[in-house]
């Protein structure tokens, strides 16, 4: 019996690989035939492989992810699905820290310290994911095809250009900078985006310095080359304009004596504060401390013109025009779409708008198979009163065409699940409340006993979408949004056979996910002199050096690689013992 088994294994193996039969053959050689054995087993074994890769790679699904940003890194992080077949495509080689820029502009870190290679990232993921160093020219949403040109430098002058196939796009390019179409912003200021811009504004700040040291040069000429303007009163130009301000305090005073009091830094704030987006309470002490440290804020001044030398401004209600010399401008008023999401938006029907729109599962409205994410979109978030009728219909369990209080409370998780706004509302006015009727006695048993017809119910919560609001453009939004679209990834499948998202309600059964919600974590504004304003959930405000130390913690753990986190807390460290580095490199 054991002879058989193995004769019939002997028959099969042949059979499967016909290559094993040339064993016969050169076994009669008393030292060949080991050697013939292994090879052709090892030709087989490998065909057998590749044979069962192609097929296992067939079967994936291919993700295209456009962008290295703060969206693209945190969903190519958290992705741990192996059914996908993931490519990544971007002219940008790595992840930058953008909240450390400003620090790098006056040597306080390191611009190395602040990227991470994104091959560093990818290769530590045990699923399949590729990069391609290219620009995406063309989304082609309707045969799921991007086209590409290639960035890296190459000896023939005509760049490759190339197209991929996708399943699902998932688009992750950020932002460029939004000039707003002023006149000589594009060609006389700097912007704070990329890594190649911070090093061009050091190297700026530093030539400034140098220049202004040169003999023969008479002082109001020292004034025009030391005069930095920041356009911007945010969170990006307020840091610049502090950090700027501790370099000359810091270091300035000791390499270069002669002109230290020439230079001067001025604040152009369009609006009638500094960090409007912050609590008042830090927008004040902002702008008082630039007083202090003799940083000009004017607010409510408009820039209509920049040439070579000077900058134009109108104040606010006024039609007259002033104009200023100055020897380096930092543009800093907001962002725009990149010209890629601008054509893809026209295609879509979208070009009216300042971003993608996407659903509340951050797919682009309109294409199912593509998603948007971090400063490129924006959530357009669905109105209640625009489904109110649906709504009344799914809680009227009984269809009696009135509501009760009890019918709505036992569909009011999924409605605050769907929609964001309603909880925020039912916050400051509760379920029962709603139910309030004047002409009814007051009590608990009365206002369970009220019924709302679909009028009533829609006057009710007439007023619940002012609660609705646009998401920020930060990284922390972004990286939020990359972790949520990773998570619903790994589940797709699961997730498609038993959905966990709310109910639906325009049609049956629930949704697949849960829809995306941000959870604010908190902000910082670092206001120079070791000081910076924190301003955390549950209206906690913090002003002062211990903020400035939670700076540093977090920053220094929210760095995505230990040999990042290594380098810039060595680089602050350095600072903090031998300065700045002030050689512009």
């Amino acid at each position: 019996m054991r002879s058989f088994n193995f004769f019939g294994r002997l028959c099969t193996a042949f059979h499967d690989y016909p290559s094993l039969s040339k064993i016969i053959v050169v076994s009669t050689l008393s030292s060949g035939s080991l050697i013939a054995y292994s090879e052709a087993n090892t030709n087989n074994g490998n065909r057998g492989r590749v044979a069962h890769a192609d097929a296992v790679a067939s079967k994936k699904k291919k993700v295209v992810v456009l962008g290295t940003g703060w969206a693209a890194m945190t969903f190519l992080k958290n992705l741990n699905n192996s059914i996908y077949e993931v490519e990544v495509v971007s002219p940008r080689n790595f992840f930058l820290f953008t909240p450390l820029l400003p620090s790098v502009t006056c040597g306080k870190v390191e611009a190395r310290s602040i990227v991470e290679p994104i091959r560093n990232i990818i290769r530590k993921k045990n699923i399949d994911v590729s990069y391609r160093e290219a620009e995406c020219t063309k989304i082609d949403p309707a045969n799921n095809k991007i086209y590409c040109r290639a960035t890296a430098n190459t000896n023939s002058k005509r760049r490759e250009e190339f197209a991929i196939d996708y399943d699902y796009l998932i688009i992750a390019v950020g932002a460029q900078v939004n000039t707003f179409n002023t006149p000589g912003v594009e060609g006389n200021c700097h912007f704070l985006k990329e890594i190649d811009d911070a090093q061009k504004i050091r190297r700026n700040v530093i030539d400034a310095f140098e220049k202004a040291s040169l003999p023969n040069l008479t002082e109001e000429e020292r004034k025009k080359i030391l005069h930095f303007v920041v356009v911007g009163g945010g969170p990006t130009g307020v840091e610049f304009a502090a950090e700027l301000h501790d370099f000359v305090n810091e270091d300035v005073v000791k390499l270069y004596p002669m002109v230290q009091n020439f230079v001067k830094i001025t604040v152009l704030e369009a609006t009638d504060h500094i960090l409007n987006m912050f609590d008042k309470r830090i927008t004040k002490f902002a702008e008082h401390k630039f007083g202090r440290d003799n940083i000009e804020v004017k607010l409510g001044s408009m820039v209509t013109k920049v040439t070579e030398n000077e900058i134009c401004t109108k104040a606010k209600g006024s039609d007259k025009t002033t104009s200023m010399p100055y020897g380096m401008v930092l543009w800093s008023t907001g962002i725009g779409p990149r010209p890629i999401v601008k054509d893809f938006m026209k295609q879509i029907g979208q070009g009216n708008r300042r971003a993608l729109a996407t659903d509340e599962w951050l797919r682009v409205e309109g294409v199912g198979n593509v998603y948007a994410l971090g400063d490129c979109a924006t959530i357009n978030q669905r109105k209640v009163m625009e489904d109110i009728t649906e709504i009344f219909k799914k809680a009227d369990a009984d269809n009696s065409g009135t509501l009760t209080l009890k019918e709505f409370q036992d569909i009011s998780n999924d409605i605050c699940e769907r929609y964001p706004q309603m909880q925020l509302y039912l916050k400051s006015k509760p379920v029962r409340n709603i139910f309030d009727r004047p002409s009814q006695v007051k009590g608990k048993a009365s206002k369970e006993s009220i019924e709302l017809s679909i009028e009533e119910f829609k006057s009710a919560l007439s007023e619940v979408d002012t609660q609705l609001k646009n998401l920020p453009a930060t990284a922390q939004v972004a990286n939020q949004q990359g972790a949520y679209l990773a998570k619903c990834f790994n589940r797709m499948e699961e997730c498609e056979i038993n959905p966990e998202g709310p109910t639906r309600i325009r049609g049956t059964g629930r949704h697949r996910f849960r829809p995306f919600r941000y959870r604010h974590l908190g902000q910082f504004a670092p206001l120079g002199g070791e000081q910076t304003a924190a301003q955390l959930p549950g209206d906690w405000v913090s002003i002062g050096h211990s903020s400035q130390w939670l700076w540093y913690s977090i920053y220094a753990s929210k760095q995505v690689s230990w040999r990042t986190r290594a380098l810039v807390v060595s680089d602050w460290i350095r600072r903090f013992i031998f300065g700045r580095d002030t050689s512009g490199i």
